[in-house]
């Protein structure tokens, strides 16, 4: 038994919080021991593992601010993560005796962690280059971002393992951190298909009460956090175009997504959307706001479609809910949906534009039997290549390999 300690900033509803909670349970299932230590848990804005007492989850710091006069985010984030750090190092790990630490997204955490007695190893899972998601705002705000920029580079260095989420990851990983002398291993994120699997054997769930209006009509759906960079305008516009070209049976679309009122790009970006839709199809669009798992997956089972709009994403898990839940997926043609779509196969590929968008999305509503061929084969490509038996199988051979690393190899790294 190895014992796993997760450190992690924000452990709401995203992909980066589905990636840990995943690796949380299947290495609780490998029958290591595990837990979380996070700045901010909203037990009414998590995933329902984290609430239920399924996964222990501790919070410290969370009285820190998450910005300063409006800004300074990842100035924040940095402090509360060392907070984080210092009170894993002098209070968990003395008396638990951690041997892994898991650590992705913020990683200042690193090197206050090898301070810990005695040490564990330290796997830092990139999910993508933090200062590529950084917005470009002119140059107070590079020099701001530019020892934040070093010291990403050097902490990550700091890791025993490096871990990333996709080869096009893998690729932008190594084209941006050039004197990091770690070559990263591919995990790619998995589904917890066993939850999919139970739901499915579920006939008395009651359905959501907008699901009355939908009636036996096409359902194209798009699920993403409400975050400008998810492109859920192209959904929205793409939909316009597709309902222009039908005289009759209207299709209807639907958009669900993390949504955190904290957040205000979250709260900004759902009235621009909600204001775009006034202007189009006010009557055929729906708007919601974090789903619960129970909700999403009825989401998956009634929509006919899925819908994948954000541009050169990391790996993006929300394909593969899609392919497992027999859907056809629509998707733009670049970064990780390159790697787990397959293009006139389990969906079409297409360029990030509302014409190639509507294109596919006519195709699909058109001909039923192209979308269960689809939706067979999309699922039959997550079982073979993407299932989290594969996925915990992987996660565990690191987790044990790098535990029962000689120590001979730590001090060389020190």
């Amino acid at each position: 038994m190895v014992r796993v300690l997760f450190l992690h900033p924000d452990l709401g509803i995203g992909g980066a919080e589905r990636l840990v909670v995943d690796s949380a349970i299947a290495l609780k299932e490998c029958g290591h021991q595990v837990g979380f230590l996070t700045n901010h848990h909203d037990k009414n804005h998590c995933f329902e593992e984290t609430a239920d007492g399924n996964l222990r989850v501790q919070v410290v710091g969370d009285w820190l601010p998450r910005k300063l006069f409006g800004r300074f985010y990842a100035l924040c984030a940095y402090f509360r993560m060392i907070y984080a750090a210092v009170y894993a190092t002098f209070c968990i790990i003395p008396k638990e005796r951690v041997d892994v630490i898991f650590c992705d997204q913020v990683s200042v955490a690193i090197p206050v962690l090898r301070f810990a007695r005695p040490r564990p190893k330290i796997i830092f899972y990139c999910h993508f280059p933090d200062q590529l998601l950084s917005k470009k705002e002119g140059y107070l705000k590079s020099l701001y971002r530019w020892p934040i920029n070093i010291l990403e580079e050097f902490t990550i260095n700091m890791a025993d393992k490096i871990l990333v989420n996709s080869k096009f990851t893998l690729k932008v990983f190594q084209e941006t951190f050039r004197r990091i002398n770690h070559c990263p291993d591919v995990l790619y994120p998995s589904l917890n298909t066993k939850y999919f699997d139970e739901m499915e054997k579920k006939h008395n769930l009651e359905p959501p009460t907008y699901f009355r209006n939908l009636g036996d009509c096409y359902v194209y759906l798009d699920i993403n956090r409400f975050e400008r960079k998810k492109n859920h305008q192209l959904a929205i516009e793409s939909f316009h175009e597709l309902s222009c070209s039908l005289s009759d049976n209207k299709p209807r679309l639907i958009i669900t997504g993390g949504y955190d009122a904290r957040v205000n790009e979250n709260v900004e970006h759902f009235n621009e959307l909600k204001d775009l839709i006034k202007e189009t199809d006010k009557e055929h669009v729906i708007l919601l706001r974090s789903s619960s798992d129970d909700e999403k997956f009825q989401l998956l089972r009634r929509a006919q479609c899925l819908l994948y709009t954000p541009i050169d994403e990391h790996f993006g898990i929300v394909p593969l809910e899609g392919m497992y839940m027999s859907k056809p997926i629509i998707a733009i043609n670049s970064g990780g949906p390159t790697e787990t779509i397959v293009h006139n196969e389990t969906g079409f590929l297409c360029e990030a534009n509302k014409a190639s968008f509507a294109e596919a999305m006519k195709t699909v509503f058109a001909n039923k039997a192209l979308c269960e061929r689809m939706g067979a084969k999309g699922r039959k490509r997550v079982q073979q290549k993407f299932s989290f038996e594969a996925f915990s199988k992987k996660l565990d051979g690191i987790v044990r390999d790098i535990a029962e690393c000689d120590n001979r190899t730590i001090k060389k790294l020190e």
